[in-house]
């Protein structure tokens, strides 16, 4: 995870060359909502060299702003200070959007220079380094469905949030034909995101009113987790543009399938996939079992990791195509971890219990941190897979059906404690 100090050198040469009178930057709250500010293209050059502040009520307040109670990093008790981010030059990308403006994420540090452990994005980087050192490069690729609507921000609050109206009528998933209705919208999802360096590996509309489903291309994890947040918050640029008001709350309608955050994911041992073994059954290898042991085991004590709302629990419900159980299967999409296996190439994991309201850094940290302990402890697959519909399945654990039951686990997790 260093720094490549000449590509840096470089970047900032680019734009002190360059005529931009003004650079985007920004960092992801505790909910994984993109924070940011425009800054003075000087001020940018200098923040670059050493850090600046920004204010630490993002680590204080939930979506809607609404400070929290009872907390011991930010609030009232200490003023809600700054806190020091550096800059990421690595992450330099241009906003077509917004006339190419240079745009940038930041980490939060401390006092020392050291990684502040509240930051999401800090706390991923840990993890991927606890990887790193085991010998295995975690590569992730998220998935997104998510709901859009023929609103705007004040017709919405208008009508007090209630029935909304979708960009298309009924239940068509992988619809050419409503696609083509809203080409424009996809014309611009696939172009401009690729062009801010978030390639959408595959877009289609998905069963529902109005929602669509995109695939990121997969990547190092970091990186992965950076295309995450940022393909949430520019799909709601672009679709402002076009009249549409994208949502990914996890459910909006109780009728409705719910929205998913599905994360794909592999690890490697130098070249080769680690996850494969030819001479495997089910071409698994004993690496890739330790892994799924892993999520298995954990998935219940680290679930607000990847249901981290209210509203996402009303995903989690039988037969809405969002697992209620700790189980597995081999291309299975009822259970909460899908084994895909088969090539060389393409042997990975599909873990299903995120939705799409997810903050990607905490999510994709949960998931491999708790696959690498299953590596770690050597942990066997004992659980048999799924092979019919995993809603049935009275023999695996049943994760927690509530926010509240959630926290509890996580709060009594020693095995969270230490990894996180």
């Amino acid at each position: 995870m260093k720094r490549n100090k000449t590509a840096a050198a470089g970047v900032l040469e680019e734009i002190r060359k360059s005529d931009v009178q003004k650079v985007k930057v920004a960092v992801t709250d505790i909910d994984g909502v993109l924070r940011g500010k425009y800054i003075h293209k000087d001020k940018f050059l200098s923040a670059a060299e050493t850090n600046f502040g920004f204010c630490s009520v993002i680590f204080g307040w939930d979506v809607a702003d609404l400070a929290y109670d009872h907390v011991d990093y930010t609030g009232w008790h200490n003023g809600y200070p700054d806190s020091n981010a550096v800059i990421d030059l690595a992450t330099h990308r241009r906003v077509p959007w917004e006339n190419d403006i240079p745009f940038f994420l930041g980490d939060f540090i401390d006092d020392k220079g050291g990684p502040l452990p509240i930051c999401p994005r800090q706390l991923l980087k840990r993890v991927i380094a606890k990887s790193e050192s085991m010998g295995l490069t975690p590569s992730f690729g998220m998935e997104f469905e998510w709901f859009n609507f023929k609103e705007d921000a004040e017709s919405l609050r208008a009508n007090a949030f209630a029935s909304p109206k979708p960009i298309t009528p009924g239940m068509f998933g992988y619809s050419m034909i409503r696609a083509a209705q809203n080409e424009p919208f996809f014309r611009a999802i696939m172009d401009e995101l690729l062009a801010f360096g978030i390639p959408i590996e595959g877009l289609h509309t998905e069963t529902g009113p109005g929602v669509l489903e995109a695939a990121i291309l997969y990547s190092g994890a970091l990186e992965a987790a950076d295309r995450a947040v940022l393909f949430k918050s520019s799909v709601k640029a672009i679709g402002h543009r076009f009249g549409i008001l994208p949502s990914f709350m996890a459910k909006w309608n109780d009728k409705l399938p719910g929205s998913s955050g599905h994360m794909h994911q592999s690890l490697r041992r130098g070249d080769n996939n680690a996850f494969y073994d030819e001479k495997d059954p089910s071409k698994m290898s004993a690496t890739f079992k330790s892994y799924v042991a892993g999520q298995l085991e954990l998935m219940p004590q680290l679930l607000s990791f990847f249901a981290p709302t209210i509203n996402s629990y009303k995903r989690l419900v039988e037969g809405a195509w969002a697992p209620t159980h700790a189980n597995w299967g081999v291309d299975n999409r009822t259970t909460a971890l899908r084994v895909i296996s088969g090539s060389k190439k393409a042997t990975r994991l599909e873990t299903r219990v995120s939705g799409a309201d997810v903050n990607p850094y905490l999510s994709i940290a949960a998931a491999l941190a708790s696959g690498l302990y299953g590596i770690e402890n050597k942990l066997e697959l004992k659980q048999k897979a799924i092979t019919g519909n995993g809603y049935k399945d009275e023999k695996s654990p049943r994760l927690p059906r509530n926010l509240e039951e959630a926290a509890e686990k996580l709060h009594e997790s020693k095995v969270a404690r230490k990894l996180f």
